[in-house]
C-alpha cells in the first residue's frame, strides 16, 4: 500500500490513507504525476489536477503545483471523477430482513401511492453501509424507496463522512415508480398500466380542479391529497419519472405513457430492454440496468442476455449501471461496469455508466467528470478502476479527503492480531 504524508486540517497524518481521520475543512489538494480520465474517453497522461475551495480548479500536463498545497503521488495511479451509484436504498435500509432497519420499502400491490414519500426524510447519514461504499469509490448516490405502483421521492445524496449529514445535493431526485412484477406480485401486469393511466388523469383532474376537491365536490380519486400534490411536477415534465420495468411489454408500456403525458422518464432495470433499443433511443430515454442480472426472474421476462448493456449503447441509449437498489452492495458498482465491458461494452461507455451518465439522467451538472469549476470528487485508484483487483487509494468528497475506515475495518484492527 502506498505510504502518503497528507495534511488534514492543519494535522499531519502520517502513513495509510485507510487509516486517516476525515478533515473537517477543504485543503488545497494537487494530485501529480497521474493518469486522469477528465471524462470517459479524454485520458490525460503524466498530468496533475489540483483541488481549491472543493473544486476542480486545474487539470492537465504542465500544471504548476500551488505552494502549500497536500501533495498526492499519482505516479502510477489512476484517477477519475467519484463514482455515482444511481439507484439504491443506501442510508434507508441498514439491515435487509430486520423490519425495524428497514424504511422505504413498500408492498406490491397497483393500489400501493406513496409519492409523497420523501427519501432524504427517512435517509440515514450514519448508515454503517455508506463507509463501506466509499472504499469502492462511490462519493454519492441516488436513494430512495421501492414497492407498489408509486414508492415515492428519491434523493441524491453525498456520502462524504460528518457529524452532521450534509444538504441533498437534489431532493427530491427523481420519483419512483413501477410497472409489471415490480409493481405487483400477483395478478394481471396490464392492471399495473392501467393504474398508472388513471393515476396521471387524476393529478391531471386535481390539478385543474382543486378549488372542487377542497370542498369534497370532485369525484373520488384513487390517490391522497400529498401524493397528487407530489406527482404535479412529474405530470409538468419537471421532474423525472424512474419507472422499474424488466419486460419488454412493461417497457412499451412506459414508453407510451411517457408519449402521451410528455414526461421525462428512465427506465431501471430493463432486462429485456434490449428488445427496445431502437424505442429507448429515439426517444431518448436512459436505462439503469445491472448487467449481472442476466436469469429470467419470472415468466413475463425470459428473453435476456449478458451483453443487453452493449446492444443498449450501440442503439445510441444512455445506460448506467447500478446494483439496482442493494445498500450493502453498492461500493460494487465498478465491478458491475467491468462486467458489462467484459461482455463489449467499449471501455469508456463502462466508466461514463458510473459517472456521467447518472449525472447527466439526474440533472447533476457539477458532478461526472473532472472538468475545471465542478466539485472535487474525485478518487484515487491503484490501476484500472472497472479491475477487480484495483482499490480506491484515496477518496475525495467536495475537496476533503476521506476516512476509508469502515465497521470491517475496525473489526480487522482489533481480532488481527491473537492474544492468549
Amino acid at each position: 500500500m502506498t505510504r502518503l504524508a497528507v495534511r488534514l486540517s492543519g494535522r499531519l497524518c502520517l502513513g495509510l490513507v485507510l487509516a486517516c481521520a476525515a478533515p473537517a475543512a477543504a485543503d488545497t489538494i494537487a494530485i501529480v504525476g497521474a493518469t486522469i480520465y477528465q471524462r470517459s474517453d479524454q485520458k490525460l497522461d503524466n498530468a496533475t489536477l489540483v483541488i481549491r475551495d472543493g473544486k476542480i480548479a486545474e487539470i492537465g500536463a504542465g500544471v504548476a503545483v500551488p505552494a502549500g498545497a497536500v501533495r498526492i503521488d499519482g505516479r502510477g495511479k489512476t484517477v477519475t471523477a467519484g463514482l455515482i451509484e444511481a439507484s439504491t436504498q443506501l442510508g434507508l435500509i441498514e439491515v435487509d430482513l430486520e423490519e425495524s432497519a428497514n424504511d422505504g420499502r413498500f408492498g406490491t400491490q397497483p393500489t400501493e401511492i406513496h409519492a409523497a414519500y420523501r427519501a432524504v426524510d427517512a435517509y440515514d447519514g450514519r448508515s454503517v453501509a455508506i463507509p463501506v461504499a466509499r472504499t469502492g469509490g462511490v462519493t454519492s448516490a441516488i436513494t430512495g424507496p421501492t414497492g407498489g405502483l408509486v414508492a415515492g421521492q428519491t434523493a441524491w445524496v453525498s456520502l462524504a463522512d460528518g457529524a452532521t449529514p450534509l444538504a441533498p445535493i437534489r431532493a427530491p431526485a427523481a420519483m419512483e415508480m413501477a410497472l409489471g412484477r415490480n409493481a405487483v406480485a400477483i395478478g394481471s401486469r396490464g392492471h399495473t398500466v392501467e393504474r398508472l393511466r388513471e393515476l396521471f388523469d387524476d393529478v391531471d383532474n386535481y390539478r385543474r380542479n382543486r378549488a372542487n376537491f377542497e370542498r369534497n365536490a370532485a369525484r373520488r380519486l384513487i390517490a391522497q391529497r400529498l401524493d397528487l400534490e407530489a406527482l404535479i411536477p412529474v405530470l409538468d415534465g419537471r421532474e423525472l419519472a424512474v419507472i422499474r420495468a424488466t419486460a419488454e411489454v412493461d417497457i412499451r408500456a412506459a414508453l407510451a405513457i411517457a408519449a402521451e403525458r410528455k414526461l421525462r422518464i428512465a427506465i431501471v432495470g430493463g432486462t429485456e430492454a434490449w428488445r427496445v433499443a431502437a424505442e429507448l433511443a429515439a426517444a431518448r430515454v436512459p436505462v439503469l440496468l445491472d448487467p449481472t442480472d442476466n436469469l429470467p426472474g419470472d415468466l413475463g421476462a425470459l428473453d435476456v442476455r449478458d451483453d443487453n448493456a452493449t446492444v443498449l449503447a450501440r442503439a445510441g441509449v444512455a445506460v448506467g449501471i447500478s446494483t439496482l437498489g442493494s445498500a450493502s452492495a453498492a461500493r460494487t458498482i465498478r465491478q458491475l461496469a467491468g462486467i458489462a465491458v467484459a461482455q463489449g461494452l467499449p471501455w469508456p461507455r463502462g466508466l461514463a455508466a458510473i459517472t456521467e451518465v447518472p449525472a447527466q439522467i439526474f440533472g447533476g451538472t457539477e458532478r461526472g467528470t473532472l472538468d475545471r469549476g465542478k466539485v472535487a470528487d474525485v478518487v484515487v485508484w491503484s490501476g484500472d478502476p472497472l479491475e477487480l483487483t484495483t482499490r480506491a487509494e484515496t477518496v475525495i468528497i467536495g475537496g476533503v479527503v476521506q476516512s476509508l475506515v469502515t465497521h470491517q475495518t475496525k473489526l480487522l484492527d482489533r481480532y488481527k492480531v491473537l492474544r492468549p
